[in-house]
């Protein structure tokens, strides 16, 4: 059973998805956030999960805080590493060191970044939705997993269309951790092909 660590930020309910996931292939065995008011860390005390605390606050640089949550992530041994509503960017150390996949409220490429479910209504989109894919050393860049379409109604607001993005989520994150966890993922270039089981 593979090893897997979790990078939160806020609320955890990515994290709450891959703890209710009835067999994911492998076991969230750390959560590390960075701040203590993350709210992923009470569902991971909750399920007897060890934690970890790195804020960047914490440290004089940014460069010793990508050692430090380095640092934490190792310490746990992962085989992978998801970024559930992890709202940092993380040096480009951790990516070569752990397969990384990460959940994204757009379809990438398009609404890379922060703030993406504003940009989608910004930019009057008829569609966005959610993107699971590979961390490299770029922001919301590497190969893509899976994605999904939500479509953008009318009288949508910021909160109304983020929870139906996060609803999407839910399914897809786990479904794309338990295809690394089971060694169904083969990367070629940009290209991600799913093989079968």
């Amino acid at each position: 059973m593979k090893r897997i660590a979790v990078l939160v930020s806020g609320g955890g309910t990515n994290l709450q998805a891959l703890l209710d996931a009835p067999d994911l292939g492998g076991r969230v065995e750390l959560v590390v956030a960075d701040r203590a008011g993350a709210g992923g860390l009470d569902r991971a005390r909750a399920g007897g999960i060890a934690t970890a605390v790195v804020a960047p606050a914490d440290h004089p640089d940014r460069a010793a805080w990508d050692g430090a949550v380095l640092a934490a992530v190792a310490a746990a041994d992962p085989d992978l590493v998801v970024l559930a509503g992890f709202m940092r960017v993380l040096g480009p150390a951790f990516p070569r060191r752990f397969p990384t996949l990460n959940v994204h409220p757009s379809l990438l490429p398009a609404f890379p970044g922060a703030g993406a479910v504003e940009q989608a209504l910004a930019w009057g989109v008829k569609v966005t939705g959610c993107t699971v894919h590979l961390v490299d050393e770029q922001v919301d860049h590497g190969p893509v997993v899976a994605q999904e379409a939500v479509p953008v109604l009318p009288d949508d607001t910021a909160a109304t269309l983020h929870a139906r993005i996060r609803a999407v989520e839910h399914r897809l994150l786990p479904r794309c951790v338990a295809l690394l966890c089971r060694d169904r993922v083969k990367v070629d270039g940009r290209h991600v092909t799913v093989l079968p089981a």
